[in-house]
This record gives C-alpha cells, structure tokens and sequence, in this order.
C-alpha cells in the first residue's frame, strides 16, 4: 500500500501495486515443471499403454477401448500418416465427430510427429472450405458418412471406416520421431474480426504445462474417470483429453441428446460414476441448480468459456472451478474454486494464473494499473500460442514482448478482456473491450457474422451486437438496411447465414432500419440502435393460430418461457430466441403438462409449435393404446 496527499493535505493511503505484490500476483501459482525435454503428450499416452495396457482408456456407447488398443490404433495410423507425408511442421486435418475415433485420429496425428488441426464437421461447407485451404493440410482424415459432405481441395482424404482395413495393415509399433517441445501439437481456428477464421499454433511446450498442471490441480489419477463433452473445434476438447489419458485415467463420452440436456447429463454422470467432468458455463450453471445425490463419484466440476454469474448451493456434493482463458493461452489461464458462501454481490472471480502463467493487467501504455482498477488483461508464460497461422501482420498486433519478463523473445498475448486485481488477489472479469462478445461459452467476432450478411443481395449494410434478454439471456441482434426495393424475411436471412455460419452465430432477430446511426467519427453509434421488439423485427410467414387444444396449450407454455404475447402454430421455438438450454426447461413444462418424454434432439427436429403438437399426440395415442379403457378415460380426464 501506498500513501499520497490530497489535495487538501490530507495523507491517504492509495491501493496502488508495489513492484513486490504484481510480482507475487501476476505469477501466483508460478512453478516449474520437470519433465525430459523429448517427453510430449504421445510418449506420455504410450507410457500408460505399457504400464496397463488392459485398462480402460476410452468408453462410448457401452463400448470400451483399452490403453492397448489406443496406443496400436493411433501407432497403426501415425504409421499409415507418415508414408502420406506427415511428420514434424506438417498439419493433418481431423474433421471428425466427438467419439472415440477423433481421440485416436488426434493421437494417432501427434505421434506422427504433426500437427493436427480439428474441424468440426457440422459446419457449413464454406467455412469448412476455407480452413483446409488456409492451413494448407495435405491430408484430411474423417469419417465415411462425413465425407460426402466435404468441399473437394488439394487435400487426400483418409477415411478412419472405408480405409480401416489399409489403416489396419501398418505396423503397431511407434514410428521414429524426434519430438521438439517448440514443434506444433495443434492448430485450432476461432472466429476472426476480419471476417475469417484465424488459426492458433500451439505448441507441444504450452500443451505439456496445461497436461501437468492439471494433472497436479485436481489430484488426476489412474482411477478417475473423466468426460469429453466438448465439440471437435473447440479447445475445451484438447483439455478434456489429454490430462487424463496422459495419466492412464478412462474418457466417457455421452450421446448427443444426453449432452444437451441438463437433467439427463445429470443422471449420466451419476450412473457412469465421473469422478472429473467439465461443462461449459451456460450449462454448468443449469446443472448447479438440480437436484444432485449426497453420495456421487464426482468429485470436481470444471467450468468455464462464459462469465459465471452464480455461485454454487453449499448442498452440492462436489467442487465447482471457474477457469478462464483463451484459445491463444492453450484453453486455461487462471482458475480457482468457487467458495459454496451464498454470496449474491459480485460475480465469481476468475481466479489466479496457473503454473508457469502470468497475468499483467495494463492501461493503454501497457503501464500496471492500481488494484481495484480495471485494465486489458494481457498474458505472459508457457501457454502463450506461436501466433496465428499464416497472419503475421495480427501476430505481431496481438502477442507482443514481454516487458515484465527477462527471458529472451518472451511474449504477452492482448487478450483484449477488461479485469481487475480484487484485494485478495484473485481476478474479476468485466467484459470487453472491443466488440468481442460470448454466447453460450462461444466467443464469437460481430465483424465476421456481418461481413457474410451484407454478401445477401437483399441487404445493403448490417451491423450485430449481443442484447441481454431476460427470456433467453444474451442472445444475438442484427440491425440491418435492407437493399432498395427489398423486403427481406427473418426467415430468408437466417437460412442465408445457417449455409455459412455454425447455428450459435446465427442471430435470432433481425431490426431493419433505414440507416445505422453513426457518431461524429462515422463509427456506428451502438447507443443509438433500438432495443429489439416484437414491433421492430422482420417477421417470417404470416402468423397461424394454434388450431387443435394440443397446440394451444404448446403456444401457451412457449409464449410463458420466452416472455412473449402470443405465439403461433408455424412458429419456430429457436427462432423465436429459444436455445438448447430454455429447451430443457420447455420439455419439462412439456412433460409436466402432458405427462410424456420428449427428447432435446426431438425439439431440435420439430421445433414449430405445430411440428411438436405433433409429436406429442402421437406420443399421447401410443400411451393410450397401451392403456386399459378405465386408465385411459382417466388420463383423458385429467390432461383435458
């Protein structure tokens, strides 16, 4: 602490950093990990294969995978990858979905000594299209079914199921491979203001200091049992994966429809006995609020890639951690557990650094700001990625040298998030400082939803921000200048993106106005731009009434969870602003009003209010069916 005078000569005592205290809090948890400098995470893998290979490494749909077999697999194709060309300073593609074949294609990737780069394969073409062409992979390895669907490149394709049995005709032994700590481990692409994705490189270094500090963090042993929940492209996946099979712990993975479902994620995790399991904010925090056993196997509760607006009940039977960082600083960069007090002022902090991280919170001339004082939060240390492919002009913009550290070409990444020191300490995220904005644990650039819009021929110019709703929570708004002579739809314009863009870039309502409004230096006045309405949105087909006693009480429960007048039978759910996590909550009024089981993947296929009436009748005639004529007519009785 300290002191200054006043203006009026009053001796007051200024809560400004010593030297000592950024010291001591920019590298909290600072250590140093031993480990051989040829030891990366595919030795590490392989090391568990030889001490057990009879355990369980990976478990899918009632389905197991041994150490033995995953380290033969991956070797078998790492074998098959180096004969195509693959090898250290190669990238391979993995545009595969969550199973167990993306972990032993990952695998089997890094043991060849190159670089894997995971594509998620529900994205549109276009966006797939551009990331092959722009990493520059000469090999692409993917599913049968997945396939079909890829744009055709220069790339050769590698089908993990029509190629199993070439695949299967390589050695099982590791190839020879020298491991460099400075090498590339992965690339993976996050959305990029420019209006294009941008790749990161991470190295097998920054990869090694994420395994190990987890590993020590939560106490990973031989006998925990872990999650991927994780989609492919995001790099939640890479800290799912390898800090537990690096120490011979199992991977579960649950079905699509358990995942996006609280409720049934829930029991999942109960019955399959997850000791470790991390789950994106936006869910975690659906999840805090259920009722849990006294008596489960999960012991932590990971979350993180969204701002934590709760803490958790003193009833919950394991530990919630809040973990923050981005995909430039290998996934995490400060975590903490989040204290069961009932506290309801301030949010949850996002902790401290991890081991042998950094964080510097800095004014415009990268000078440290007092505590308590907000400022960009910059990272320094062994997480920092080698840039962004094939974009050394953004590189050197965003990782820039290190002014607190005295390691040659040591970096700090802007992370562009504004924070704060709390006094004791820990760290306080408070948003952004550019447009950068998170839906649902998706960190998403404006700039590239708007640059794919004005390409529609009915829009002459558009602009997005996220909008806090208090039905849906965050959710995305477009403002738009329709074209002359234009009258586009909701509808029309959502289509349009849906062919370009992954669904959570997708806004769910479009205001169309007759210009932005600007500020004195031509930038859109964000202040200006109407708060979106019923009144002011483009609307989709002429609304139809709900018909049949079944749609009206659907139109009713809808309109009640998304906070709106009046709802139709042609209206969508999702497109009304509804997401994955109120259609939990929608399939709980659905059971409780009508007495049967609907599924997330069943709203996601029938999502007007018409299409689920539908299938609620149909699941209501089948209950009848099976019913005796007296329970029957009391059923009828009760749910008229």
């Amino acid at each position: 602490m300290r002191h200054e005078v006043d203006k009026d000569g009053n001796d007051r005592p200024r809560y400004q950093i010593t030297p000592a205290e950024y010291a001591l809090l920019a590298s909290w948890n600072d250590t140093t990990e031993i480990y051989p400098d040829d030891t990366c995470v595919p030795q590490l893998v392989s090391a568990q294969a030889a001490a057990k290979p009879g355990a369980i490494a990976l478990a899918e749909n009632g389905e197991v995978v041994t150490y033995r077999e995953l380290d033969s697999r991956a070797n078998q194709l790492a074998q098959c990858l180096r004969s195509l060309g693959a090898g250290p300073g190669t990238l391979v593609a993995l545009c595969l979905e969550r199973s167990s074949q993306l972990v032993v294609g990952a695998l089997g990737v890094l043991k060849s000594g190159a670089a894997y780069v995971p594509l998620d394969p529900t994205y549109p073409t276009e966006r797939l299209a551009f990331m092959l062409n722009d990493s520059q992979v000469p090999t692409l390895l993917t599913h049968r079914h997945v396939s079909r669907a890829l744009p055709s490149g220069r790339w050769q394709i590698l089908d993990l199921d029509l190629d199993a049995d070439r695949i299967a005709g390589y050695p099982a032994d590791p190839p020879k491979c020298n491991f460099d700590l400075d090498g590339l481990a992965y690339v993976i692409y996050t959305s990029g203001s420019t209006g294009q994705p941008k790749g990161v490189q991470i190295t097998h270094s920054s990869l090694l200091n994420l395994v190990f500090w987890h590993r020590r963090a939560f106490m990973v042993t031989p006998e925990d049992r872990a999650t991927l929940l994780a989609s492919p492209g995001f790099d939640a996946s890479v800290w799912e994966m390898w800090p537990y099979l690096a120490a011979g712990a199992s991977l579960h993975l649950p079905g699509e429809s358990t995942r996006n479902d609280a409720e049934k994620l829930c029991d999942w995790l109960v019955a399959q006995r997850i000791t470790v399991s991390f789950i994106p904010t936006a869910m975690a925090e659906v999840i805090m609020a259920l009722e849990w056993p006294t008596q489960i196997a999960l012991r932590v509760l990971l979350t993180g890639a969204d701002t934590l607006h709760h803490y958790p009940s003193p009833r919950l039977p394991f530990r919630l951690v809040n973990n923050y960082g981005p995909t430039e600083c290998t996934v995490v960069a400060t975590s903490c557990t989040v204290p069961s007090n009932g506290f309801t002022g301030d949010r949850p902090t996002i902790g401290r650094p991890i081991s042998n991280v950094q964080i510097h919170i800095l004014d415009e001339h990268l000078r440290q700001v007092p505590v308590g004082t907000t400022g960009e939060l910059h990272i320094g240390g062994k997480g920092v990625a080698r840039g962004y492919l094939n974009q050394p002009g953004l590189t050197g913009e965003k990782f820039i040298p290190d002014p607190f550290s005295s390691r040659p070409g040591a970096r700090l990444y802007k992370t562009g998030d504004v924070a704060r020191y709390v006094p004791d300490g820990q760290i306080a995220f408070m948003g952004r400082i550019d447009d950068q904005i998170k839906i649902r644990g998706y960190r998403i650039e404006p700039n590239e939803i708007v640059t794919v819009l004005d390409r529609h021929p009915m829009i002459s110019t558009s602009h997005v921000i996220a909008q806090e709703d208090a039905a849906a929570g965050k959710r995305l708004i477009a403002y738009v200048v329709a074209a002359p002579g234009s009258q586009p739809t909701c509808a029309e314009l959502q289509d349009f993106l849906r062919g370009h863009l992954p669904e959570y870039m997708v806004p769910t309502a479009f205001v169309c106005l007759d210009s932005l409004p600007l500020t004195s230096n031509g930038k859109v006045d964000r202040q200006a731009l109407p708060v979106a309405s019923a009144s002011n949105t483009l609307q989709g087909e002429p609304q139809v009434a709900a018909r049949t006693l079944v749609e009206k009480r659907v139109a009713v429960i809808v309109a009640k969870l998304l906070h709106m007048q009046n709802v139709g039978a042609s209206d969508n759910f999702f497109l009304l602003g509804g997401h994955s996590l109120l259609g939990t909550q929608l399939i709980a009024s659905i059971r409780e009003s009508f007495g049967v089981e609907l599924s997330l993947r069943c709203l996601f296929e029938a999502p007007t209010v018409a299409e689920l009436s539908a299938e609620i009748e149909n699941l209501l005639v089948a209950k009848l069916e099976a019913m005796s004529e007296e329970d029957a007519q009391r059923m009828l009785g009760t749910n008229a």
